[in-house]
């Protein structure tokens, strides 16, 4: 007797144990189930596994020989049969193979299906910002989009000929890619591509360093006035939030982080279970350039991550605070999620200030905090500047404090 954990029609459930796969629908299907797919889900999923365990019997195809390329045939086959293929097919026969090379059933991937060659030197550059640079995994998440968006704007589909990059690649890139960024995103986005060039020189992979030929931004420190909101726009961002559902618990929690903490975008995304510690109540944060900081936990926000954790975050493997809110259940790509998280609050708020990112909530709380009376080093404090000259910008939305220190013009009289 076959177990059937789901309580499937028991006579559907021994069909899908037809074939070789048999014995390891079930492992599939509680792994699948811990990812967070739902009960109809799993049992598409299976059922694919099943077309392709029966395919193999009629082969015969031994189980020990399974691999990318089998089940390419597979798929091929089946979309001539059929005339088109599901969309999550492919995807769905990667998590066989994985879960099957991890219980040690097939080999490991063959030399034909190893990362593509793009892949690869985007591993080496992250190792290299890693170890060589000490750049935290939320810069990563920055870097590495640019420098993949540059080479496929360079090579498309061809192979990567890093030997013929030269300074008109760059200029091409920024002028048609980087012109409507923000000054700040531009500058980022540079920053992503002189480290890449000076990676790819020091392996000898580029005669010439074009890290030189990499433009500025005319974005002078100091020129502008931080974008923020009112303290009551900032509550009323927070009532939008439905905690009754949970998204809405979920996208609540990440906005009290963002605004009562000034947490950046990519100190959320790879917020751990194990940076809060609730007996003493402190957040540890992995901040930039490599530094851990611990901060006070709030007790509206320890509430709101309470109640998030035990009612609104799904079951799931990843160790990540917050997680997708659909399967596979797992933990933001980037901080991109962030910024869409802050987008849409502010959107069913109606609100609609020049900057709708993520950064607009910490900018509100510095801002906040200076004209209810706190010092520049207090805020620096929070913000966990490490240089007393980036908080100096938040003096300029203190137009009371300013126009003390304003000098009469030369020939006014007092």
């Amino acid at each position: 007797m076959v177990n059937n954990p789901f309580s499937f029609d028991p006579a559907a459930w021994r069909r899908l144990h037809a074939g070789p796969l048999g014995p390891y629908i079930e492992p599939l299907a509680r792994h699948l189930s811990e990812q967070g797919y739902a009960k109809a889900s799993i049992y598409d999923k299976l059922r694919m596994v099943a077309k392709l365990s029966r395919w193999m019997a009629r082969l015969p195809l031994d189980l020990a020989g399974l691999d990318e390329q089998q089940v390419a045939a597979f798929l091929q086959d089946l979309h001539q049969r059929r005339r088109r293929a599901r969309r999550g097919d492919a995807a769905t026969l990667r998590t066989l193979l994985e879960q099957l090379r991890e219980r040690g059933v097939i080999s490991a991937p063959p030399a034909a299906s190893d990362p593509s060659a793009l892949q690869r030197l985007k591993d080496d550059f992250a190792c290299y910002l890693r170890r060589e640079r000490g750049l935290a995994d939320a810069t990563l998440d920055n870097y590495l989009p640019v420098v993949e968006k540059f080479l496929s704007a360079r090579f498309g589909d061809g192979p990567l000929e890093l030997e013929r990059l030269g300074i008109q690649d760059v200029t091409r890139f920024v002028l048609s890619h980087l012109r409507r960024l923000s000054p700040k995103r531009a500058q980022l986005s540079l920053s992503a591509l002189r480290g890449f060039f000076r990676f790819l020189n020091q392996r000898g992979a580029l005669v010439t360093d074009l890290a030189s030929a990499v433009p500025t931004v005319a974005n002078w420190r100091l020129s502008e006035v931080p974008k923020f909101i009112a303290p009551q726009q900032v509550e009323q961002l927070l009532l939008g939030c439905d905690q009754d559902r949970l998204v809405g618990q979920r996208d609540y929690t990440v906005l009290l982080l963002l605004a009562r903490l000034g947490l950046r975008a990519g100190e959320v995304v790879h917020l751990q279970l194990d940076d809060i510690d609730w007996r003493v109540g402190l957040l540890h944060v992995r901040g930039k350039g490599g530094y851990r900081d611990a901060l006070p936990l709030p007790v509206e926000v320890g509430e709101a991550l309470a109640a998030y954790l035990r009612h609104g975050r799904p079951r799931c493997s990843t160790r990540r605070v917050f997680v997708r809110a659909r399967a596979p259940y797992t933990g933001f790509a980037s901080s991109v999620a962030i910024d869409s998280i802050v987008r849409r609050a502010l959107k069913r708020a109606g609100l609609e200030p020049p900057r709708k990112g993520a950064h607009l909530l910490r900018h509100s709380l510095a801002t906040g905090m200076l004209r209810g009376g706190a010092s520049l080093a207090e805020i620096a404090q929070l913000l966990r500047h490490r240089r007393a000259q980036t908080t100096e910008i938040y003096a300029k939305v203190d137009p009371v404090a300013l126009g003390a220190l304003a000098q009469p013009w030369p020939g006014e009289r007092p």
